[in-house]
């Protein structure tokens, strides 16, 4: 048997598999999100005893040892530990926006384009590069006491074996590492103003670290495999490894990745190059800010329930009544396939008759045109998997593969947590077979004349997107 670990930035999950992939047990326990003021916190303590909570209760499900464990996580953020891989203060997360006006800055003097002229990630707020910045300016203390500024998972693997506090090359993408050479870029490191603390970026371990835990959560001496992150890991566990092959993640973010082997720099700086354990090769990655917490935030303004999303979807038709969502619900704004700190989101259309239907169709017709501007802006050529949370609702996997105009794999289970032994695997030389690993759960096909319909809809969700960018600025 097999574990895979993904820690998200609302669930944190455990998934047992049998040596084909069948998923035999899988954990879960809810992580919590501090918000005020733009700031977005996670207590990383909650989240590592998390962590060891559904690895308890995993082990404790299923009879017999673990092979090899692989581990994956949420992106992006500043998690200072210390040398012993104890939290400095709280994780700022990949959600906070606090570092807005830095990254203004940066978008007019240039700044920004130059990282992304040099590593290929488009910066957002929530990311290293501003956080850290801003974390020098307004809370030097917190940096002189840290000895990494870790991403999540990397806190995590430390803590679980011990190990020397590294990332990993996927995880390093975003902003500092150059994807040519795979090292970071100290170039980028000094433009950020952050010269002084270049001791704090971790050792990038290529390819994944690997140790033995230490007896928290898996018994002593499990093998495990620190990374990919979550994204990469998603497009792993769904079989998209071919140039021109997509990957859509309909989960808290909503990650559009196309598998490349081309870097090209050009072009309106977004999203970032993901590197992975195979040199030569990336994830082309669009993550857009707000996916199904954009649906959420909806369900809990208006009262309804998760359940009732696919009745609600059937209750009005494609348009909604003309009510019209643009998703961009995120403090920070948004970063794929463009970057706006200060883009909110807008909902227009809306009249007495409007009902709560309406909104609900609205807001998934909105992030599915989302979705479909960060693919094609990917470059989507080929074949597209689907997965996260958003997969448990058959009537939205309709209206996707519509909005989209395409046939969709539907990938279920814990997606990155298959991803996550599959890399621990390779690492390992632990023959599997991928394609029976990552075979879709079906296959959704687009209804022609919806899917005409949706075509108009997106040409005038762009110009609408348009005017709401011009208004942010």
């Amino acid at each position: 048997m097999y574990v895979g670990i993904d820690v998200g930035t609302s669930t944190v999950k455990a998934a047992a598999f049998d040596g084909s992939g069948r998923e035999l047990a899988v954990a879960a326990r809810p992580v919590g999100l501090s918000m005020h003021g733009g700031f977005v916190e996670q207590d990383m303590d909650e989240v590592y005893g998390a962590v060891v909570a559904v690895l308890e209760e995993l082990t404790a499900e299923v009879d017999g040892p673990f092979e090899l464990a692989g581990l994956t996580g949420q992106g992006d953020g500043v998690w200072l530990v210390d040398a012993e891989g104890r939290p400095v203060r709280a994780a700022a997360s990949w959600m906070d926006g606090r570092a807005h006006e830095l990254l203004d800055r940066w978008l007019a003097d240039g700044t920004f384009e130059t990282v992304f002229r040099r590593t290929g990630s488009a910066m957002f707020p929530g990311c290293p590069g501003p956080l850290l910045a801003w974390l020098a300016a307004h809370e030097p203390k917190a940096l002189d006491a840290a000895a990494a500024a870790l991403y999540c998972k990397d806190m995590v693997f430390q803590r679980l074996t011990g190990a020397r506090a590294t990332t990993d090359v996927s995880d390093a993408s975003m902003p500092f590492l150059d994807p040519r050479t795979r090292s970071y870029d100290n170039g980028v490191v000094e433009l950020l103003g952050l010269t002084r603390r270049r001791g704090l970026l971790a050792p990038v371990s290529d390819p994944v670290a690997t140790a033995e835990t230490r007896g928290e959560g898996l018994p002593v001496g499990t093998r495990i495999a620190n990374g990919p992150y979550d994204l990469p890991a998603c497009a792993l566990g769904a079989g998209v490894t071919e140039p021109g092959d997509g990957l859509l993640i309909v989960g808290t973010c909503l990650a559009s990745l196309v598998a490349t082997t081309e870097l090209d720099l050009s072009g309106e700086p977004a999203g970032l190059y993901i590197s992975l354990d195979r040199p030569g090769h990336w994830l082309r990655a669009m993550p857009a800010m707000v996916g199904t917490a954009a649906l959420d935030w909806v369900l809990s303004t208006t009262g309804v329930r998760h359940e009732e999303v696919d009745g609600l979807l059937a209750a009005t038709p494609p348009g909604a009544n003309g009510v019209r969502v643009l998703p961009y619900f995120a403090p920070s704004g948004e970063r794929a396939p463009f970057v706006e700190p200060r883009l909110r989101a807008e909902l227009t259309g809306v009249s007495l008759e409007s009902t709560p239907a309406d909104l609900i169709r609205a807001t998934c017709e909105g992030i599915g045109y989302a979705a479909r501007h960060c693919l094609e802006a990917a470059g989507l050529t080929g074949s597209l998997a689907v997965c996260g949370g958003g997969t448990r609702s058959p009537a939205w996997m309709r209206l996707l593969a519509d909005v989209l105009g395409r046939p969709l794999r539907v990938v279920e289970g814990e997606v990155g947590a298959r991803g996550a032994v599959l890399a621990a695997a390779e690492r390992y030389g632990v023959p599997l077979d991928t394609g029976v690993w990552t075979r879709p759960t079906e296959v959704v096909e687009p209804d022609a004349g919806r899917a005409a319909f949706y075509a108009k809809g997106f040409e005038d969700h762009l110009a609408r997107l348009a005017a709401a960018r011009h208004r942010s600025r």
